[in-house]
C-alpha cells in the first residue's frame, strides 16, 4: 500500500515488547484493528520462535501486519545464526503479513546490501536503523542529524526502502532522499503520556512526528502502560485521532 493512502490507525506500529505470546495476546486482541502493524523484536522471537507470527495471524480479526525489528547485523548473524537464517524462509512462506524488516546501517553499505538481498521480497520492505532515539548529541561528536543523513544515504544506496529515525530528522531525510523514501519514527510520546524512568531522549508527539514527515510511528509504553487492554485500545484511538488531525492540517497547506 502506498504510504500516502494510509488511514490514520494504519500509521501506528505497536511494539509487542512482551516476554511471551500469552502475555501479548490480550493486547493483540484489543489492538488488532486499532493499529497498522505489530512490532516484534528479539525478546518475543527468542522466547516463542518464528511461529509466533502464525500464532498472531491465527487470532480472529487480526488485520495488522508485522514489523520485524531484528536489526540485522554481523553480530546478530554470529550470535544467533539459526534464527536470523530462518527469517528468510518465513518471509517467503505463506506468512502474509511481514511488511518491514530492520537492518543496522552503521556497519556500512555491504552489510546492508546483504540484508536487502536476503530478506527483500515483493511484499517485504527493508528499513535501515540509523541513530537510536535513546541517543542525543551529548553522546556523539557529530549531531544526530548529520549522522542520520549519512546512514540514511547508505541505506538508500544499498537498496533499502526507508529508515528508522527520530521525528527530529524525518523532514531532512525526506528532503534529501525523496518523499517516497519511507520514514518510521520511534520515541513517540503523546502529551498525556506519563512514562516512568523514560530512556528516550529525542522524543516527539504523534502529530508533530507526522507533520515532520514520518510515514509511520512506533508506539510502545504510551499504549502498553494502560491499566488494561481496553484502555490500551482507547489510547491507540486517541493517537490515531491526533494523526488524522495532523494529516488534515498538512492537506490544507
Amino acid at each position: 500500500m502506498k504510504e500516502s493512502t494510509l488511514l490514520p490507525h494504519q500509521r501506528i506500529i505497536f511494539a509487542l515488547d512482551y516476554p511471551s505470546f500469552e502475555e501479548a495476546r490480550p493486547f493483540i486482541e484489543a489492538l488488532k484493528d486499532k493499529v497498522g502493524l505489530f512490532k516484534i523484536g528479539w525478546t518475543l522471537l527468542l522466547s516463542e520462535g518464528l511461529n509466533v507470527l502464525a500464532k498472531i495471524e491465527g487470532i480472529e480479526g487480526v488485520s495488522a501486519k508485522f514489523f520485524l525489528d531484528i536489526k540485522y547485523s554481523s553480530r546478530s548473524v554470529e550470535d544467533i545464526p539459526q534464527q536470523v537464517g530462518g527469517m528468510a524462509s518465513v518471509i517467503t512462506s505463506k506468512t502474509r503479513g511481514v511488511e518491514f524488516i530492520t537492518v543496522h546501517t552503521y556497519e556500512g553499505e555491504a552489510l546492508v546490501g546483504e540484508a536487502v538481498k536476503k530478506f527483500k521480497t515483493k511484499g517485504t520492505k527493508i528499513l535501515g536503523v540509523t541513530v537510536l532515539t535513546s541517543v542525543n548529541q551529548e553522546n556523539s561528536k557529530i549531531t544526530p542529524l548529520q549522522r542520520v543523513l549519512e546512514l540514511a544515504q547508505i541505506a538508500k544506496t544499498a537498496g533499502c526502502d526507508g529508515v528508522v529515525c527520530s521525528g527530529h530528522e524525518a523532514g531532512a531525510v525526506k528532503e534529501k532522499l525523496g518523499r517516497d523514501f519511507i520514514v518510521v519514527t520511534p520515541g513517540i510520546r503523546p502529551v498525556w503520556a506519563e512514562i516512568k524512568k523514560d530512556d528516550q531522549k529525542r522524543i516527539m508527539t504523534p502529530g508533530n512526528a507526522i507533520r515532520n514527515g514520518a510515514d509511520y510511528i512506533v508506539v510502545g509504553r504510551p499504549i502498553s502502560a494502560a491499566k488494561d487492554p481496553a484502555e490500551a485500545a482507547s489510547r491507540a484511538e486517541k493517537i490515531a485521532e491526533e494523526i488524522a488531525a495532523a494529516r488534515r492540517e498538512m492537506t490544507a497547506l
